[in-house]
């Protein structure tokens, strides 16, 4: 509640001097930013706004003695909440951030070594700032719904199981396969065709954007997010995999035991939301592509897709924490689940 007041108070403080407020014609670098076209000071009053309600609606459900309303109570507070939660984590948000940390294997590997010859502040600015705060006040938001969410259902607020036996393995098992699935071709298409360009092929786009990308270091960059693209598609596939479950043997120190859920669950999501805030802004301004790539309907068609790719994901995390949760500490309750290996036995 507090670092989302202190947002709020901040972009009030914007709204009213017209000044520190990034986003909008205050941003140069802003082609797939879904608040593009919104006036400073409209865009800042706005922003304030949805913060102020967040900030509210937080205040108002914290605690075990806070109101617990029912029906359509319940249901205008959950809307609420969770609209501010979707301005917070895929409106704000652009392609940058999800870039910025495709990135930052390449610029730690080769800072020492002088490459990429970058200018940091270049990367680091105020607007980087701002998405970055606004994904971190949205996941605080969403994590405190959930849990007032399960509270007013007569759910345990720790795990979320109404009664003891749930029954959803069987069915989190299904639907994860296949959303997985989804959540690993989508990047892995992605990812052909910035090799292709780091190869000097001009798969989907035109040669005269083949000759810029190959005299700058845009193709490198695009290899660097190929590489962020198949390692996470790698990384996805551990949701239905055994090696996801428990660590391979080779892994030194940890060879052999469970793969905390946590560890797997909590960066898929974060992931998720980022490539869908970076999808919807690639739809928002497809011709983008067109203008400067000369790209091929069906490399637009992949880009597209971001959006997909992102709930793809965040559906095969939340299979993999069903499929995987024991017995909650807080509550009891548990799904009895089996063991993984003895899952391959059976």
């Amino acid at each position: 509640m507090i670092v989302t007041g202190g947002l709020a108070v901040l972009t009030l403080i914007c709204a009213a001097t017209g000044k520190g407020y990034p986003f909008g014609p205050n941003d140069p670098v802003d082609d797939m930013s879904l608040i593009r076209a919104v006036p400073p000071g409209v865009g800042a009053a706005l922003l304030a706004g949805v913060l102020l309600g967040a900030m509210l609606i937080m205040l108002g459900t914290a605690g075990r003695r806070t109101a617990r309303p029912a029906g359509a109570a319940r249901a205008a507070v959950l809307v609420a909440g969770y609209a501010a939660v979707v301005v917070m984590l895929f409106v704000v948000p652009d392609i940058r951030l999800l870039a910025l940390v495709a990135y930052v294997p390449m610029l730690v590997l080769g800072a020492p070594f002088g490459w990429p010859d970058v200018d940091y502040r270049s990367i680091v600015t105020a607007v980087i700032a701002w998405q970055v705060v606004s994904v971190s006040v949205g996941l605080l938001v969403a994590i405190h719904l959930v849990r007032w969410q399960r509270a007013t259902r007569g759910a345990c607020v720790a795990c979320g199981r109404a009664h003891t036996r749930t029954g959803s393995s069987f069915h989190a098992a299904t639907v994860g396969r296949w959303a997985t699935g989804v959540a690993v071709a989508v990047p892995l298409l992605f990812a052909v065709t910035r090799y292709a360009w780091m190869a000097g092929v001009p798969l989907g786009i035109s040669d005269t954007a083949m000759r810029q990308l190959l005299e700058t270091d845009g193709r490198w960059r695009g290899g660097a997010l190929a590489t962020f693209a198949v390692v996470g598609a790698g990384l996805t596939l551990g949701l239905v995999q055994h090696w996801g479950e428990v660590f391979p043997r080779w892994v030194v120190r940890l060879g052999g035991r469970r793969v905390p859920v946590r560890l797997a669950v909590v960066p898929a999501m974060v992931v998720a939301a980022l490539v869908m805030s970076a999808g919807l802004g690639l739809v928002s301004n497809t011709d983008i592509f067109f203008g400067e790539l000369g790209a091929q309907p069906w490399l637009v068609g992949i880009h597209v897709l971001w959006p997909v790719w992102a709930a793809a994901l965040g559906v095969a995390a939340y299979a993999y924490h069903l499929r995987r949760r024991e017995r909650c500490v807080t509550c009891g309750a548990g799904d009895h689940e089996r063991q993984p290996e003895d899952r391959d036995r059976a």
